[in-house]
């Protein structure tokens, strides 16, 4: 079978190439030349990227097939890749933009990245000018994947950079380099380049000694150079957390200074009481990762101020990811008497907060809701929050529709306890109420 070649737009690294792309070098859904191509089980190859993107949204069908997809795992196709890279390395050679000496990028490096891994290593020198530069050759889109992969895998980058999170020093030098490792780290969880082996290097260097690294994460939260560092830290607090063994997550979720961080990471950025929806997302998600990790850290995020973070985070955000991991946490909270306790204290703002989200989160969301409202309302009967709840615009609604949708066995049997609080409450309104036979027609 002869295959086509087509002369469409080129991604950054290949843009000036006067050159004709093989057609199956493109990825299906972005039709660009594929940096990272992966199989589906279905034999169709994409772009990781893009196929990440499709999957995440819900989809469980190949889109190239549309047949249904009984595992969504992306194998690496390794030959494809290779001769991406050959025929990108052969196209670069013929192209006027060649005699040129290569990238902006590469120009000014001025040192191998091997050479800075080694910079890294060294005792008594500041690795922090080293550890700059290692970010950002991993950032480049024009270095190649291989060449990155080699560097984080045979080069063992990644373990050598987390074992700056754990070196003894004096806070101000500290701050400064473990920040500039923890920019490496996340370049490296954040590539869709870097094999998913070498990104669990990292994982494992920080869980090497997870106290000393959750602690160094913290202080970057706390005394980074910015909120794109802070945001930094906690996706890789949270990339720890998902990946160690047990005893490194239960190690760095009850270390109360990162959870204080990223607590703050959720609060104000200004004197206006602005909120930034990455810190939000980046501290909501590594907060809820803890949540399902350690039921034991669930009262010291209540003591440090988990509750009131997560409300107002739900009543700031529209995001629905953001707004389901707020009301896992609020879950979380109200799975023990501290948790409950501030959750009816500050009922009039947390529990219309809850039932304003309920059908704007997402499945999970919404059973999360009706969770933590179960809790106070039904279960501990606390009067302040039913009181608010009963008063919530719309409560009785979405818990109607929440009832008639595909929610889970137990979700249901909490709305409808929830319902009779309602029905007791207003029963002129709810006099015939028959949670079978009673349509409520979405707006």
């Amino acid at each position: 079978m002869v295959r086509k070649e087509t002369a469409m737009r080129l991604p950054p690294q290949h843009r000036g190439l006067e050159v004709k792309i093989p057609s199956f070098f493109r990825c299906p859904i972005s039709l660009d030349v594929m940096r990272s191509p992966v199989s589906l089980c279905t034999g169709v190859t994409y772009d990781r990227a893009s196929i990440q993107r499709w999957l995440d949204s819900g989809n469980t069908t190949c889109p190239a097939t549309m047949l249904p997809l009984p595992s969504t795992d992306l194998v690496p196709n390794l030959t494809l890749r290779s001769l991406i890279a050959h025929w990108a390395a052969s196209a670069a050679t013929c192209s006027p933009t060649a005699a040129g000496g290569g990238s902006a990028a590469s120009s000014v490096r001025t040192s191998s990245p091997a050479s800075l891994v080694r910079q890294v290593a060294a005792s008594g020198a500041d690795p922090s000018p080293a550890l700059r530069e290692l970010a950002a050759y991993l950032s480049d889109d024009d270095v190649d994947d291989f060449e990155k992969n080699a560097l984080v895998g045979a080069g063992r980058a990644a373990e050598t950079v987390a074992s700056v999170l754990r070196r003894k020093g004096e806070e101000e030098t500290r701050v400064e380099s473990v920040e500039a490792a923890t920019r490496v780290l996340a370049a490296i969880v954040a590539s869709d380049g870097i094999d998913d082996a070498n990104k669990k290097r990292v994982a494992a260097g920080l869980a090497a000694d997870a106290p000393a690294s959750a602690a160094s994460l913290a202080r970057v939260m706390r005394g980074g150079s910015g909120l794109e560092a802070r945001v930094a830290a906690a996706r890789l607090a949270e990339f720890l957390l998902a990946n160690a063994a047990d005893e490194a997550k239960a190690a760095a979720a009850e270390s109360s200074e990162l959870v204080s961080e990223l607590i703050r990471l959720i609060g104000p950025v200004d004197e206006k009481g602005t909120l930034d929806g990455r810190a939000v997302k980046a501290g909501l998600s590594c907060l809820a990762t803890i949540c399902g990790s350690r039921r034991a850290a669930r009262a010291e995020m209540v003591r440090l101020g988990a509750v009131p973070a997560a409300v107002r985070a739900l009543r700031a955000t529209a995001d629905p990811r953001a707004s389901a991991r707020a009301l896992r946490v609020l879950e979380s909270a109200a799975g023990c008497a501290e948790g409950r306790a501030a959750l009816c204290e500050g009922a009039e703002e947390a529990v219309p907060a809850v039932v304003g989200r309920m059908m704007k989160a997402g499945r999970d969301g919404a059973e999360a809701a009706v969770a933590v409202l179960w809790a106070v309302c039904h279960r501990y009967r606390d009067r302040r929050a039913a009181d608010a709840a009963a008063a919530a615009e719309g409560g009785l609604t979405r818990l109607l529709l929440l009832v008639q949708s595909g929610c889970s066995p137990a979700a249901r049997q909490m709305a409808l306890e929830l319902l009779k609080m309602y029905r007791v409450n207003a029963k002129s309104c709810l006099a015939g109420y028959d949670s079978k036979t009673t349509h409520i027609m979405p707006f």
